[in-house]
């Protein structure tokens, strides 16, 4: 039993950790995704139902990779997906969308339409709305009613609680509400799920919600999915490091469209956004080069995104020497295969009696639960051992 919060954030009432469905009934375990209509939601749902069916190579998925063979993570066919969202557009219509700006291919939204329909009819609505008058333990207690719901119809084994939603700004000191993703984490360890944050809004790092993480023994993973930019600059900043070239400064800019290019127009959260990426160059070289990351929304680019990076350097001799990258990607098509890899490989730490943070996971987060956001290779490194810990424990 642990201590949830309040409506004005303190944290005095207990939180069941111990709900039913928890246990192994049919082996099978719910993917639940906070923004569960948004692109990398419907990419991720879709994407698991046409590599399940064969249509379609898992291109992305580390955890369909060889070392992670016989780790016990559950199968594809095995997961079942349901959300909250403040959407109403029905799953297949939001993926047919998405296919014709390219994200998905022409026909998949038809060959896995009865998988996105399955899905739509589990996802509950969000909140709080505008003029939504429930307190925030009303909230979670709603949210985790939900949870408790879905593991109880579709008898699963565990549920993994994924925030995929729009980021939202960080909250000021003299807001005295959680903010609506901590509610939902919140309502995720209620309910006895494991969590992980794919954006870099709140969610458990809430200080109402410090005691509640500490103590309700469930594994969680961090915060704001490392996808793009961020990647490179992981693999780029500890070779400077490495061969002893002063990075003087490091630019970088962001066009991007879609539903993430409209919540980051917003400044503040924008500024939540870029804390996680000069994160990472911070933790490499100690201290943050010169430079700043700009994001700019161009709804016209839709779900895609161009990033540009500028890194100035010296070189033997004080020579000056500049590296200039490019990446142009779709975000949900390189979230929608990580966020399936953390769904799985929570539930595995979950059934193994893993709890607390993973800094196991930190090779998929800006901003990891425990360990550092830099060195790609140690991260990756850190991740097989995992697997191999996994294995193990089979």
């Amino acid at each position: 039993m642990t201590a949830h919060a309040d409506r004005e954030g303190r944290t005095d009432a207990p939180v069941r950790t111990d709900v039913p469905g928890r246990a192994d009934v049919s082996g099978r375990t719910g993917v639940w995704f906070i923004g569960a209509r948004g692109s990398v939601a419907t990419t991720a749902t879709a994407g698991c139902a046409a590599i399940a069916a064969g249509l379609h190579p898992p291109t992305g998925m580390v955890t369909e990779t060889p070392p992670f063979a016989d780790s016990g993570l559950p199968p594809l066919t095995t997961l079942v997906f349901g959300g909250h969202d403040t959407l109403d557009c029905p799953l297949a219509k939001r993926a047919e969308a998405l296919a014709e700006g390219g994200v998905l291919p022409h026909r998949l939204p038809s060959a896995v339409r009865a998988e996105l329909d399955a899905a739509d009819a589990e996802i509950r609505p969000g909140g709080p709305l505008p003029g939504d008058t429930r307190t925030d333990e009303e909230l979670i207690a709603a949210f985790a009613a939900d949870l408790t719901d879905f593991a109880h119809r579709h008898e699963l084994a565990r549920t993994v609680v994924i925030n995929v939603s729009s980021t939202e700004p960080a909250p000021g000191p003299d807001d005295h509400r959680l903010p609506a993703s901590s509610l939902y984490a919140a309502a995720a360890l209620r309910a006895g799920c494991s969590y992980a944050n794919f954006t870099p809004s709140t969610g458990l790092r809430a200080p109402a919600l410090t005691d509640t993480v500490a103590d309700c023994g469930l594994p969680h993973a961090g915060r704001d999915g490392k996808t793009g930019q961020t990647l490179l600059r992981s693999v780029l900043a500890p070779m400077f490091l490495q061969r002893a070239l002063p990075v003087r400064a490091w630019s970088g800019s962001n066009l991007l469209g879609g539903g993430d290019g409209a919540a980051l127009a917003d400044p503040a959260a924008a500024a939540a956004k870029n804390a996680g990426k000069e994160r990472v160059l911070t933790d490499t070289f100690g201290t943050a080069p010169e430079g700043e990351v700009h994001i700019d929304d161009v709804p016209a680019m839709g779900d895609w995104k161009t990033a540009w990076d500028h890194i100035a350097f010296d070189g033997f001799l004080g020579s000056r020497m500049v590296l200039q990258t490019i990446w142009q990607g779709c975000d949900s098509a390189l979230a929608a295969p990580l966020v399936l890899d953390l769904a799985r490989l929570l539930a595995r730490s979950h059934e193994a009696g893993l709890s607390g943070p993973r800094p196991e996971l930190g090779f998929y987060f800006k901003d990891p639960d425990g360990g550092t956001s830099a060195a790609l290779a140690e991260q990756y490194a850190t991740l097989l051992a995992f697997a191999e810990r996994l294995r193990g424990q089979a």
